[in-house]
């Protein structure tokens, strides 16, 4: 990584990047040289039932290294960015990298989160068959215009939620937004960075990177949770694991379910980057080398 040699060795360190962009490798470094605890900031490598399928760190870099909020939510626990900061407020008093692809869990971590009720399980039951019968489009349909503008309409963990906020407290998620609180972690007392690969680099990665996956066990994990396996679950949408469900299945050719996964990849990275150009702009953006 270039220009990295000045990073902070007291202050918290934040980094985000796309999938696939070695935040990973930088963050057991700067762990490494500075004695500071690994901590997730990744909505799916959070799911105890996936490891391989979420590049999350294997079972010898956490050995090697202090970890924190990898791999401890079971398959079909409820687990939103206010389960994750409620969790993230216990590990600030001691040094810190904190890494991951979800831009949300930062911004909040950053910017401060509105305390939204509870949606109940029925509405989420709603909201996941009105997904599933109707797709993104039918839950943009019922979110209310000044939350429309604000997500990411194409995500639809994003879009999902603004329609379950709005169904069951009658006021829409960009409201509930407006009384945010203080931040747990304000943006100037980190050390944050941003990586920023040029796009043909991070998909080759991406690709290279799956054919790992495949051989490293990914169709092994997959099987092992074909028999718990609801597509509505949050859990389940690990990318590339709808495909190598379909393949398994014998719906299709595991070198069409491996293309279709890498192509499903390539587009989340390209949200990812949306996301971090636009909410991002103060991070110290570093391109990977």
């Amino acid at each position: 990584m270039q220009g990295l040699s000045g990073i902070s060795r007291e202050a918290p360190v934040l980094i985000a990047g796309p999938t696939a962009s070695g935040k990973s490798q930088l963050a057991m470094a700067l762990a490494a040289r500075d004695g500071r605890v690994v901590v997730n900031a990744d909505a799916l490598q959070v799911y105890g039932c996936w490891r391989v399928l979420t590049a999350r760190p294997t079972v010898a870099e956490e050995a090697a290294l202090p970890h924190a909020l990898y791999g401890h939510v079971g398959r079909a626990q409820a687990y939103s960015v206010g389960h994750w900061l409620r969790e993230v407020a216990g590990w600030l008093d001691r040094p810190l990298v904190i890494v991951g692809g979800t831009g949300l869990y930062f911004t909040a971590l950053t910017d401060g989160l509105a305390v939204v009720p509870e949606v109940p399980p029925a509405v989420r039951a709603e909201a996941d068959g009105l997904r599933l019968s109707g797709g993104i489009a039918a839950l943009l349909a019922g979110v209310d215009n000044g939350t429309a503008a604000r997500i990411d309409c194409a995500n639809p963990m994003r879009v999902q939620r603004a329609w379950e906020v709005l169904r069951a407290t009658g006021r829409g998620l960009a409201d509930w937004q407006a009384e945010t609180g203080p931040p747990l972690l304000p943006l100037a007392d980190c050390e944050a960075v941003v990586l920023r690969p040029g796009v043909p680099w991070l998909n080759a990665r991406i690709d290279a990177r799956f054919d790992r996956m495949i051989a490293d066990g990914a169709l092994d994990e997959v099987a092992a949770e074909r028999p718990h396996w609801e597509p509505a679950r949050a859990s389940a949408r690990a990318i590339g694991a709808p495909e190598l469900m379909a393949h398994l299945a014998g719906d299709m050719p595991l070198a069409q379910a491996v293309s279709e996964a890498c192509l499903a990849t390539r587009r989340y990275a390209k949200r990812q980057r949306t996301w971090f150009r636009s909410r991002m702009a103060e991070w110290r953006a570093v391109v990977p080398d």
